[in-house]
């Protein structure tokens, strides 16, 4: 059964859409300091060489603000300038020509502030992201609701795109982040019955590496599944990087996007014969650099090994000391063990150039 999709409005982030029926976008957000501008032009190089389609960096202060110009032109991918505390920083960014804007309700200060930064990003055609963050959610609101709760983050969302609204102002997409997964889940699935703009979804502060794509993985698959999202973003204490990978690992786990390999393998089991477990490890690092949408299957055995390795574009089923080398759903030939992993790395490359 194929996911359905929400129906949502369409804006550009710079040449890129968000919404619609547009793919869904992954972004990433550099963790260099902006004010060196060199070096985080470097990353988002990175960062779009791994397949990142929108960045967002941060602008703590005046100085970092004025680096953003630079950063702009010669970014290869849009750039979201990332705005906490003082609107004016919001103002510097749209000046250097950032493709999008996000701001926190919970901090930016008054409406008239907000309303000031609408204004200038209306004239200049400039999308808004409304990031509502359970960690910085309005007082006023935690006292209303007895505490952060998704009915809460919700009224703050929905306060800020009236302001937005009343200015004639429609280019918003909207994020209900937080770490606790049942409360995000709660409130994006209460706010989609309320507005039909796109939704940037995530789990902020998701943790190291393990940890963070373990809570990723369920907190975004789980939206995802029931048709809700069209960009995301995969927080992690790692490399920016590693964002990338797995937001498109969930994506392509899903069916709705199709980009790099996807390695599958067995658990393995008493029945494996071959070291499956170092095969798969170094097939799967190999396949990192892979952006043609390939299926490769490394299985151990008899069992299900030649069923889903017949299925996959390339695929090994492991024997006694051996395995057999499948291509497009037929069998190519027995190779020995320790020329398993070059020869899967040439197959691979030949794919690749078909």
């Amino acid at each position: 059964m194929s996911i359905i999709r929400r129906k949502t409005k369409a804006i550009f982030i710079g040449p890129v859409q968000v919404g619609g029926d547009a793919p869904i976008t992954v972004q990433s957000m550099t963790n260099t300091d902006t004010r060196d501008w060199l070096k985080t032009v470097r990353q988002i190089q990175r960062l779009h060489r791994a397949g990142c389609e929108i960045v967002r960096v941060a602008v703590p202060d005046q100085e970092a603000a004025k680096a953003l110009a630079k950063i702009v032109k010669k970014s290869p991918i849009p750039v979201i300038a990332d705005i906490h505390f003082d609107y004016k920083l919001a103002l510097m960014a749209l000046e250097a020509g950032v493709h999008g804007l996000r701001l926190n309700p919970g901090n930016i200060g008054s409406a008239q502030k907000v309303r000031i930064i609408v204004r200038e990003a209306k004239n200049r055609n400039v999308p808004i992201r409304i990031g509502v963050n359970a960690g910085s959610l309005e007082k006023k609101l935690i006292e209303k609701f007895g505490g952060i709760t998704a009915e809460a983050m919700v009224e703050s969302a929905l306060y800020h795109v009236r302001i937005l609204e009343e200015m004639d102002f429609n280019l918003i997409k909207i994020s209900l982040k937080a770490s606790d997964i049942p409360l995000m889940l709660d409130a994006y699935r209460l706010l989609a019955q309320k507005v039909d703009y796109p939704f940037h979804i995530g789990v902020t502060e998701a943790g190291p590496k393990n940890t963070g794509i373990i809570k990723s993985a369920v907190g975004i698959g789980a939206l995802l599944a029931e048709g809700l999202g069209d960009t995301l973003r995969v927080s992690l204490t790692a490399d920016p990087v590693e964002e990338v990978t797995i937001g498109y690992q969930i994506l392509k786990a899903l069916g709705l996007r199709e980009y790099g390999a996807e390695v599958i393998s067995c658990p393995t089991c008493g029945r494996t014969q071959v070291n499956i477990m170092k095969i798969a490890r170094e097939v799967e690092k190999y396949a990192k650099k892979v952006r043609k949408p390939l299926k490769i299957a490394v299985m151990g055995c008899a069992v299900n090994g030649p069923g889903e390795a017949r299925e996959a574009d390339l695929g090994i089923a492991g024997g006694k000391g051996e395995a057999l080398l499948f291509k497009k759903g037929k069998v190519i030939r027995k190779i020995a063990e320790e020329e398993i992993l070059d020869v899967l790395k040439a197959e691979i490359r030949k794919l690749e150039e078909e």
